[in-house]
């Protein structure tokens, strides 16, 4: 028998401003420690769906993070749990160092500048960047970079992450690493990709997203083959 899962959403629905409807119905769990990738065309409602996450965007239907509804209440011990990874990480990377950028997720937590520290040097440890703690973070490579901005979420301690197509700018040495990192990493994860043999080597389940829509779920193979989404 399942635990309570991490996330439990219901019912989801979101529509732009213009009357677009982005996402039409989504019913989604995910448990603890799982690894989940979102496939499908873009604008099918993927990224739309993970900005719901950590109430970044707001539509109809309920959301519960970590047994917390999603309201704006709870919306900073949601946001404790969920840690999002953007496909570009020089969106997350902004401050003169790379110890300064990883502490800043605890800093405005409310921790002192000691304790910030300390757990940012321990998050550069675990993705295996310490030795850049005091570079500046536009002279790394996309490999670091992306390593960095997971480290700056693994600081905050969440339960969850969220990477949004985290190959991007990354050639095949930096995807391998990334892969063998976030193998080692206990979240639950939810990778939206559309690199098969990425989302392959991490994924135990796949979601096909269609129309705003979950128009499939299965293994990534499963899904690969009733799609004919094999890469290029």
């Amino acid at each position: 028998m399942h635990s309570s899962p991490v996330i439990d959403i219901q019912g989801l629905r979101y529509c732009y401003p213009d009357g677009t409807v982005a996402l039409d119905g989504v019913d989604f769990q995910l448990q603890a420690g799982e690894t989940v990738a979102l496939l499908g065309a873009n604008g099918s409602g993927k990224t739309t769906f993970v900005l719901h996450l950590n109430g970044l965007i707001a539509g109809e239907g309920t959301i519960q993070i970590c047994g917390m509804d999603l309201t704006p209440a709870n919306l900073a011990a949601v946001r404790r749990e969920v840690g999002l990874v953007f496909q570009d990480s020089d969106e997350q990377l902004f401050m003169p160092s790379v110890l300064e950028d990883v502490a800043f997720g605890p800093v405005n937590q409310g921790l002192s500048a000691t304790q910030a520290e300390l757990q940012a040097i321990a998050a550069l440890r675990q993705v295996g960047m310490e030795h850049a703690a005091g570079k500046a973070p536009y002279h790394l490579s996309a490999g670091e970079k992306r390593r960095v901005a997971i480290a700056g979420v693994l600081a905050m301690n969440p339960s969850i992450l969220v990477l949004d197509e985290p190959t991007t700018f990354l050639d095949p040495p930096g995807q391998r690493e990334l892969v063998a990192l976030l193998k080692g990493l206990p979240q639950g994860k939810i990778i939206v990709t559309h690199d098969i043999p990425f989302a392959q080597a991490l994924a135990s389940r796949a979601l096909f997203f269609a129309h705003g829509k979950i128009a499939a779920e299965g293994s990534v193979s499963e899904i690969v083959e009733r799609f004919g989404w094999y890469s290029v």
